[in-house]
C-alpha cells in the first residue's frame, strides 16, 4: 500500500504507522518535537490534551532529516520574503513573541501555499490539510486493489497489533498509542486472540 502513496504524503504515512500517531497528530509535529539524537518524537496535545513519546523509526531518519532540510529552505526563502510565519497558540504568542517566525517552531508538514490567518490576519504557512492526507490514502488504496476498509487510522491500527505481535507487553503500547485507559488499547488485541491465528500446521 505504501508504494501507491504519492511521495508528497509517503512520509507522513510511515509516520503514522512507523511512530502510532493519530492523523492530526502528525500533521501538526512541529520541528522542535523530533529529537534525531534520541530517536523519539515528541507528541503535544494529543487527545485529551495529553502530551506523551513515542519512536522514531530508525529507517525514516534519513528521508525526515532530508524532508526538514527541504522544508527548513522553503522557510528560509519564506523568510527573505518577509512572511515565515506560524500559527502558535495565543498563550504561547503571548510568552514567546517571535516564536511564529523561528524555525524550531515550523510545521513538520507544513503546506505548499502560504495562507491568511483568519484569527491574527498574518500570512503564514499552516500544516498541510487533513482531507489531502486521507484522500492520499484513499487514492492509494484503490490504486492496489485492496477492498476491505482502509484509512489513515489503519495504520496507527497496525502499529498497535504488529507491536503486540511481536510480544511488547499491553502497558508499553498504551503509553505508545496515548490511550488514557487501557481498555482501549485492549481493543487491539482481537486478531491475537482469534484461535488458531499464528499457530503452524502439522502440514507445514
Amino acid at each position: 500500500l505504501l508504494a501507491h502513496i504519492r511521495p508528497r504524503y509517503r512520509l507522513m504515512v510511515e509516520l503514522v504507522y512507523g511512530s502510532g500517531l493519530r492523523l492530526l497528530e502528525c500533521l501538526r509535529l512541529r520541528v522542535k518535537d523530533i529529537d534525531f539524537d534520541y530517536g523519539r518524537i515528541s507528541v503535544r496535545d494529543g487527545k485529551g490534551l495529553k502530551d506523551r513519546v513515542t519512536m522514531l523509526p530508525g529507517r525514516l531518519r534519513r528521508p525526515l532529516k532530508e524532508h526538514l532540510a527541504h522544508a527548513k529552505a522553503v522557510h528560509e526563502r519564506d523568510l527573505q520574503l518577509g512572511f515565515g510565519s506560524v500559527y502558535l497558540p495565543e498563550a504561547l504568542h503571548r510568552k514567546y513573541p517571535n516564536a511564529h517566525r523561528s524555525w524550531m517552531w515550523q510545521y513538520v508538514f507544513a503546506a505548499g501555499k502560504r495562507s491568511v490567518d483568519p484569527v491574527s490576519g498574518r500570512v503564514q504557512r499552516h500544516h498541510v490539510l487533513e482531507k489531502n492526507l486521507q484522500n492520499a490514502v484513499a487514492n492509494a488504496v484503490r490504486a492496489a486493489g485492496i477492498t476491505k476498509p482502509a484509512s489513515c487510522h489503519t495504520f496507527r491500527h497496525s502499529f498497535a497489533t504488529h507491536l503486540l505481535e511481536d510480544g511488547y507487553d499491553i502497558r508499553t503500547v498504551q503509553e505508545l498509542l496515548g490511550h488514557k485507559d487501557v481498555s482501549t488499547t485492549m481493543i487491539y488485541t482481537h486478531v491475537l486472540n482469534k484461535p488458531g491465528i499464528g499457530v503452524k500446521s502439522p502440514l507445514d
